[in-house]
């Protein structure tokens, strides 16, 4: 492990100033947002999701942004996962976009609400049947005892509802993360990156930028 203290990389792709960051964290968002999807970064929706447990306990996973609506960053899950129950004892939670090949990151930090049913539905019947099948399969992150015994329950499930409509389970849905503070990075020369931090005061809409010592 010792070329761990080697591998590294110049960043030289692009730079984030004051004028080119604006005034307006989300508008930001949806420009860089859209140049990842255009770079053709992998995935360039999925983001790192942060909670902490009631024992005080972080945790960290990968999830997948399916919207931006009402200037809030949507995502979907089992609720009794661990990040659901985490979100229920506390909704303060962080994201993280990271785009190697832009060189850039966004941070997110902000409170997490469960979306309506309705909603939560409209999605589950856009998602492939697959998707379907395996959200009623997955009672996720409890234990089960092998693979063999989640693609048994699969296919009993794919067998059971063919040709019908299938329902979203009780304990799946999304959630919106209304955003307090997003920060923006982008790689520079000599790990002297850029770094713009929008802030919300006091709960109100307006945002508060400044720039951050890297």
């Amino acid at each position: 492990m010792n070329e761990l203290q080697n591998m590294r990389r110049l960043y030289t792709r692009s730079i984030l100033s004051e004028e080119t960051a604006g005034s307006n964290p989300l508008e930001l968002f949806q420009l860089w947002f859209s140049e990842a999807k255009e770079e053709g970064e992998q995935e360039p929706n999925a983001m790192s999701l942060a909670t902490v447990d009631q024992s005080g306990q972080p945790s960290v996973r990968t999830v997948l942004l399916k919207g931006l609506i009402r200037e809030e960053f949507q995502f979907f899950t089992n609720y009794d996962s661990d990040k659901g129950k985490d979100i229920a004892e506390n909704p303060r939670v962080a994201l993280n976009f990271f785009w190697p090949k832009l060189e850039r990151q966004i941070r997110i930090e902000g409170q997490a609400t469960r979306i309506s049913k309705e909603e939560s539905k409209a999605y589950f019947q856009v998602r492939p049947r697959e998707s379907q099948i395996g959200a009623l399969t997955s009672n996720q992150s409890s234990v089960v005892p092998s693979r063999e015994f989640l693609e048994e329950k699969f296919a009993s499930l794919t067998k059971e509802w063919e040709g019908k409509e299938i329902p979203m389970p009780e304990n799946w849905g999304g959630y919106s993360v209304f955003p307090t503070k997003i920060e923006f990075w982008q790689g520079r020369v000599g790990r002297l990156h850029d770094r713009i931090q929008f802030e919300r005061k006091d709960k109100t809409e307006t945002w508060v930028r400044a720039r951050l010592s890297p």
